[in-house]
């Protein structure tokens, strides 16, 4: 068979669903403290490795064909992609693998410097098995909420076109019980050095998640109608979004911001993905609207309550996903005149079927997550200890930093640290054109270690 226009264009989809995961590294790196930026922007690139190669072995199988009791398929019915001999079976295997290597890598921001990697690095494989590829066989895989499924013949199918429940509600959730578990970080509402140290590389990321997210919602786009309402939907519903978290700043704050421009973009990507395929443009821009002021207002919540969700996975991925899931039941355009929601005259009968769907994917998400996040936790330990947190879990974990705060470029600011880690002495040749008395050097390397310790 022929390469057609189609395979072109979900495989350059892919490519850009792929690269929104080292977009959402710069977004987290940069919000992040500095000492802290490699480590958030490794458990990304971590995420593309491990999820990568679970796909091709048994996630792909677990998420579609035959399944148990319609909530996940079989792991060995095409292991290792076996018997996806379909002219574009593999194109569409690699397009399914980049959801779930996002999905898993969003929940990383909610344990920014905290997190042991190794531990991160066992979590991510075991949670897109028994988690991540569940819920998609449930909703798109041909389970529980298809055309076929129990509830989908109950309630009627759950829309979902893109990954409100699968991915946003689903990573949101996870997010959640990882902070309740872990706990929170060192200061934390109280340390103003908690702060974003890079709000270009914050900007930079939301701008690499846009772009990417045309090809996250436009990839399964059967029609060229379609296709031209998710593109105008993908533009409509953030652009809404960050005008609404900016007004909202503006009303609370008395100034709007940029890390807020940028979160409000991200809110409002979140809300229209379940939705891109079945609102109008209007529609779009009015739930835009509505989840960028809604995530705005969630974010500061955990302060309030209390809990940790370090780059606000929460109030943004759960918040506005539980958005875009439900609005639907309100605002989704008909079907060849047929159904639609409430406000098109098709009653509460698609509510229904996006309550359920929100529901049982935060039941199912909540509770599986709590068991293997508690395994790690009890096992290996998921959390660092106080003194590698208080270096930095770039240096205690990578052994490196993204930035040199030593004086001169000699990576002063390195030799306290490694000591501090360590327990051994690091000896630091001084170039002979130094004229520096030992007493002074001394002294300038600690107050150099003591700046990087608390960027």
């Amino acid at each position: 068979m022929e390469l057609t226009a189609g395979h072109v264009w979900l495989m350059v989809a892919a490519a850009l669903v792929l690269f929104m995961t080292p977009g959402l590294a710069f977004f987290y790196g940069g919000m992040t403290r500095a000492k802290a930026a490699l480590n958030m922007m490794m458990m990304s690139f971590i995420s593309i490795g491990m999820v990568g190669v679970v796909w091709v072995l048994w996630g792909a199988s677990m998420s579609s064909g035959e399944g148990f009791m319609q909530m996940v398929g079989n792991p060995f019915a095409t292991f290792g992609l076996e018997g996806i001999d379909t002219p574009d079976g593999l194109i569409k295997v690699g397009y399914a693998a980049t959801f779930a290597i996002i999905t898993v890598a969003l929940i990383s921001g909610a344990i920014a410097d905290r997190a042991k990697f190794g531990a991160w690095s066992v979590f991510v494989p075991v949670w897109v098995t028994l988690v991540y590829c569940p819920l998609a066989y449930m909703v798109w895989g041909g389970g529980l909420f298809g055309p076929e499924g129990a509830i989908g013949q109950a309630l009627g199918p759950a829309i979902d076109f893109a990954g409100g429940t699968v991915v946003h509600i689903n990573a949101g959730v996870a997010a959640l019980i990882l902070v309740l578990i872990i706990g929170n970080r060192k200061g934390f509402g109280k340390d103003p050095n908690h702060r974003p140290h890079n709000i270009p590389f914050v900007m930079l990321g939301a701008a690499i998640l846009w772009f990417g997210w045309f090809g996250f919602n436009g990839g399964a786009a059967t029609t060229a109608e379609q296709g031209g309402l998710i593109w105008v939907n993908t533009l409509a519903a953030p652009a809404a979004a960050m005008l609404g978290w900016l007004i909202t700043e503006r009303i609370r704050d008395g100034h709007p911001t940029s890390l807020g421009a940028a979160s409000g973009v991200v809110a409002g990507l979140v809300a229209i993905t379940p939705a891109c395929a079945n609102v109008s443009p209007v529609g779009a821009l009015a739930l835009g609207l509505i989840a960028g002021a809604a995530s705005a207002l969630a974010v500061g919540l955990k302060f309030r309550w209390g809990f940790d969700d370090s780059l606000d996975v929460v109030g943004v991925h759960l918040v506005s996903g539980i958005i875009g899931t439900v609005a639907l039941g309100f605002i989704a355009l008909p079907t060849d005149g047929v159904g639609g929601g409430l406000f098109y005259g098709g009653g509460l009968t698609q509510m229904w079927a996006q309550l359920a769907a929100a529901g049982i994917a935060i039941a199912y998400s909540a509770v599986m997550t709590s068991i293997i996040a508690l395994a790690i936790h009890k096992t290996m330990g998921f959390r660092v200890s106080q003194e590698q947190e208080v270096v930095g879990v770039d240096l205690s974990l990578h052994a490196e930093t993204a930035y040199e705060f030593g004086v001169g470029g000699h990576g002063g600011s390195f030799t306290p640290l490694h000591e501090l880690i360590t327990g051994k002495t690091q000896a630091v040749a001084v170039p002979a054109a130094e004229t520096v008395d030992a007493a002074s050097n001394g002294k300038t390397t600690a107050a150099a270690g003591k700046e990087s310790v608390e960027a």
